[in-house]
């Protein structure tokens, strides 16, 4: 087991977050995976020498960031990426009606590359590493409305091929953390227009040069660690993009 402990006592105010973060390393290091039961609270504030208070003080923070998630009678569980409960925080594609559905994804492309400089600064890798360029094309309502530009790391992700890609059981980032452990918590994301090249053209039936929607994302796991770049384009003919604040408030 991880030995992983916070430094000595800080303030009280900052106390807490010393002991988040040390939560954090632990689950960085693969002491607790995705589903189990982390140790009692009781064990977890003797083991970082602080109160009970401290010690939930940051856990209530973690479940707050859908880190970790406290099952009353069982005790606090390590998230898992399940499709009911954690899709829409990360898939905010909705019809202009407001319908929401889980879309058909088909695998359109896969390499293996060399990350480009726009790759690199996103995932804080060095220009020319190894990674994995793969493009899906989603479709909503029998119609596909949004083609997905997906670079990754090659080392974090050993022994990813097409074949285990295109028949994953489950949605991607569910994928992630069963296959290679890696579990992402948070997205910045980045909104601007773009122009349909000939493969979104033909994916989905616009123009060469439409306008479409891009969304940028970058993907991260624990301690704010890149693990994908996302570029999406989408046709907002009958679909729309809803910002953060609006998808977190449509799950409470």
């Amino acid at each position: 087991m991880s030995t992983l402990a916070i430094n000595a006592p800080a303030l009280g105010a900052t106390r807490y977050k010393e002991v988040k973060s040390a939560i954090l390393a632990a689950l960085a290091a693969g002491e607790w995976k995705g589903g189990e039961c982390i140790p009692s609270e009781k064990r977890l504030a003797e083991r970082f020498g602080v109160s009970i208070g401290t010690l939930r003080k940051a856990i209530d923070e973690l479940c707050a960031e859908n880190i970790l998630i406290r099952h009353q009678g069982l005790g606090t569980f390590v998230s898992m990426h399940q499709r009911d409960r954690h899709f829409f925080r990360f898939f905010r594609i909705v019809r202009r009606d407001g319908d929401k559905a889980y879309p058909v994804v088909t695998l359109i492309g896969f390499k293996k590359a060399r990350a480009s400089r726009e790759a690199a600064a996103a995932l804080g890798i060095d220009s020319g590493t190894r990674v994995l360029q793969f493009v899906n094309g989603l479709a909503l309502h029998g119609k596909t409305v949004l083609i997905e530009h997906i670079t990754v790391p090659e080392a974090l992700f050993p022994g990813l091929t097409e074949s285990k890609l295109r028949n994953r059981p489950n949605t991607l980032y569910n994928f992630y953390q069963d296959g290679f452990g890696i579990n992402v918590v948070e997205t910045d994301e980045r909104v601007s227009v773009a122009l349909a090249n000939e493969l979104e053209s033909a994916q989905l039936g616009v123009e060469v040069g439409a306008p479409l929607l891009e969304i940028r994302r970058i993907a991260y796991s624990y301690h704010r660690s890149a693990v994908e770049l996302r570029i999406s384009r989408l046709n907002t003919e009958e679909y729309e993009y809803i910002g953060t604040r609006a998808a977190r408030d449509d799950q409470k």
